[in-house]
């Protein structure tokens, strides 16, 4: 039986640019794949998450998991075996490991948690190994997870995302503002889209800016 999800008589998946040849489609896909996950890291508009019917169950659990009141290394163990069985589930047919690991950074930075997901993709053989690691759970063979593999790198990523998120606070009071919650998220999303962190002078200056609550385009300068 054909693979309906593939082109006649090839091992190529249909795709809306219609394109049939490997390398050229490995590479659009490449491509647009880093602009809609840079579009994702940089962006403030993810408040609402679920996911494909058969991953819905865990994702349930996440929800109900009290991530605010924990402690981060508990919190690095609990999110890493959701994140394990997340991935495991499989539901993308192609680019899983990259998209599941971008939902769960955006989960947990929607529970107060910052992370620094760039720590997954520099070391991106590492995760996908630990994640295999931490998801190797059979039934013929029993329980073989070692899960501490991942627990670490997602300790890591805890520990400099609540790091960077110190800085900015203390950047921002310098600057002569509150550290809400809402102006050190602005601040963190505008120096993920400038790819540099913001000192003093440019935050406040960012604050004073009449339409403040808008995200400075990147490439463009608020000065003057």
């Amino acid at each position: 039986m054909e693979d309906p999800y593939l082109y006649p008589h090839t091992d190529i998946l249909k795709n809306l640019a219609d394109i049939r040849d490997r390398e050229m489609l490995s590479c659009m896909e490449a491509e647009y794949t880093s602009i809609r996950l840079a579009e994702i890291v940089t962006g403030e508009s993810v408040s609402r998450f679920d996911i494909v019917k058969d991953a819905a169950y865990v994702l349930d659990k996440m929800n109900h998991y009290t991530w605010e009141k924990s402690p981060i290394d508990e919190v690095a163990k609990i999110f890493s075996e959701y994140l394990a069985e997340l991935w495991k589930v499989h539901p993308y047919r192609e680019g899983n490991t990259r998209t599941v690991i971008t939902f769960c950074s955006q989960f947990i930075e929607s529970k107060g948690f910052y992370i620094d997901s760039e720590l997954f993709k520099d070391h991106a053989q590492y995760m996908r190994t630990a994640l295999v690691a931490a998801s190797a759970l059979f039934s013929d063979l029993g329980d073989k997870r070692k899960q501490e593999y991942l627990e670490k790198i997602v300790l890591d990523a805890l520990e400099r995302g609540q790091e960077m998120k110190q800085r900015v606070s203390d950047v921002i009071k310098k600057a002569g503002f509150k550290a809400t919650e809402g102006r050190i998220r602005k601040i963190v999303y505008w120096n993920r889209l400038e790819r540099h962190e913001h000192g003093e002078r440019d935050v406040g200056l960012y604050f004073r800016e009449k339409d403040h609550f808008g995200t400075p385009k990147s490439g463009t300068s608020i000065f003057l």
